[in-house]
């Protein structure tokens, strides 16, 4: 994909959620679980009529006697009681509490069993009180109508409090508390996951003043009692080292005084919490660390899936390639295909292909362009978006990452694999700070987590952050969870240039 090189100028970006007062929307009631449980209420008794009409009235089943048909009228004391009876249980396992990144699937798992136990009381309740002349078919009904009506209402409510968060309305606002490890793990799991609703006021630290992609330096510890309360902080999240007891403390008291949330993450010597591993005994925890995912098995199961896709993927689109290599050759003078070195896992070098998008002089014209730079990352990436070094059909080639075909021999060839980092210049590893090094402990990729999560609207931080975060949270059901958004985010050509 077109994703190498992430710029961070205002026009590139989509526009961030106020970082200095609350956004408030008139619709945000919506999704709120008071909201939700009348909802439920009103949905519910819809899907029982639904029910009954398919019952008695379009005969769904069987045949309906005419001295077995039964009113409308006869079954609502029932559906009431159903009703009461669903709400009750839907509340009892959490349904209207999900916790704070709970998905769908989570959510539509409750109103599935939920739904189950509650027509199995009914069930139960109804034919031991009126064992004869009602229709047992019209529980099955409305436990299915029940399912799918709650089901398409979670959809619909997601979908609008995902259009609110991207607004910054219904954000739990937090400020972070350190910039080492542990305060960056923080900032990339919230940048990988936005579902969690978490929103990043800034953060304060001793050492670093500059920002961190979109985080904002907003000044040191000390200054997080007159920060809360200017910037109206929902929640403190503390991440210093273990050295930094007294302050932790010192923190954890000032939130306290302003009744303010705080949460405290705990240093493992410099581990990532995705690689501790906690056993309680009898109350005592024990803490071991867990072997990378990216290991024995594992790796050998990705790389069988990277071959394959690739194989097919280049047989499949091999005539395309050929129409690209002829736009190519007819537009302007050079090789079809260029060569580059890029750094791969382990920081080791290889040959890099791709569809030439540039004039053939471009790399010696880099210092005469390098004026024109958008992504203000100290060398470490290079973006423009109108470089004049692209061709006309580099132009298009590049906003559909047409480009990055040929990199499907660089997998086949195990330099590369279909999802990971993608792969940087050695000049721009020289000047990476050691956190940004993480990135290349992997095989790069030709797609990844943040070439789907903005692209080049991202900054080179961000980018970093969601490497990382990819790095040590890899699961088969992962990649390809990032390889059915990799068409989307092509054709749409979201963030690319």
């Amino acid at each position: 994909m077109r994703v190498e090189e992430p710029a961070a100028t205002d026009e590139a970006r989509a526009p961030l959620p106020s970082l200095t007062a609350r956004v408030t929307d008139r619709t945000a009631f919506l999704v709120t679980p008071a909201f939700t449980v009348i909802l439920d209420a009103i949905l519910i008794n819809v899907a029982f009529y639904i029910a009954w009409l398919a019952r008695y009235q379009f005969e769904i089943g069987a045949e309906i006697l005419v001295q077995n048909y039964v009113e409308w009228e006869s079954y609502s004391s029932i559906q009431l009681s159903l009703t009461a009876i669903l709400l009750i249980v839907f509340r009892l396992q959490g349904l209207y509490r999900l916790r704070r990144g709970a998905g769908l699937i989570d959510e539509v798992g409750l109103i599935v069993n939920g739904t189950l136990v509650g027509i199995a009381v009914m069930i139960v309740g109804v034919f031991y009180l009126r064992p004869f002349g009602l229709s047992r078919l019209v529980f099955v009904y409305a436990g299915v109508a029940v399912i799918v009506i709650l089901t398409m209402a979670r959809i619909a409510q997601r979908a609008h409090q995902s259009h609110l968060r991207r607004k910054g309305v219904g954000l739990h606002r937090i400020i972070v508390v350190g910039t080492g490890p542990l305060g960056r793990m923080i900032m990339q799991n919230v940048v990988a996951q936005p579902e969690l609703g978490f929103q990043i006021v800034g953060f304060v630290d001793d050492e670093r003043t500059e920002d961190i992609g979109r985080f904002q330096a907003l000044g040191r510890p000390e200054d997080v009692p007159s920060i809360v309360d200017s910037l109206d902080i929902d929640e403190v999240i503390i991440a210093l080292p273990s050295s930094e007891h007294t302050r932790t403390s010192q923190l954890m008291v000032a939130c306290t005084e302003r009744h303010l949330g705080f949460r405290v993450v705990p240093d493992f010597y410099e581990l990532s919490l995705n690689q501790v591993d906690i056993v309680d005994v009898n109350g005592i925890p024990l803490i071991g660390v867990r072997e990378s995912r990216l290991i024995g098995v594992n790796l050998v199961v990705k790389r069988m899936i990277d071959v394959a896709l690739a194989s097919v993927a280049l047989l499949a689109l091999a005539p395309f390639m050929a129409i690209v290599a002829i736009l190519i050759k007819v537009d302007s003078p050079g090789s079809l295909v260029v060569r580059q070195i890029r750094v791969g896992r382990d920081e080791r070098q290889f040959p890099f292909f791709k569809f030439r998008s540039m004039y053939q002089n471009a790399d010696a014209l880099l210092e005469d362009v390098r004026h024109l730079d958008e992504a203000r990352s100290d060398g470490r990436i290079f973006k423009a978006r109108d470089d004049p070094r692209r061709t006309r059909v580099g132009r298009w080639l590049r906003k559909f990452s047409i480009d990055e075909l040929p990199q499907l021999v660089n997998v086949l060839r195990g330099e590369m694999s279909l999802v990971g980092p993608r792969p940087p210049f050695p000049r721009e590893v020289e000047k990476y700070e050691d956190w940004h090094r993480r990135r290349l402990d992997v095989l790069p990729g030709i797609t990844g987590l943040w070439q789907v999560s903005g692209r080049s609207n991202l900054t080179f931080d961000e980018m970093a952050l969601l490497d990382i975060w990819y790095i040590e949270n890899w699961s088969i059901g992962l990649d390809l969870k990032l390889m059915l958004r990799t068409p989307g985010a092509v054709i749409f050509g979201t963030g690319a240039y």
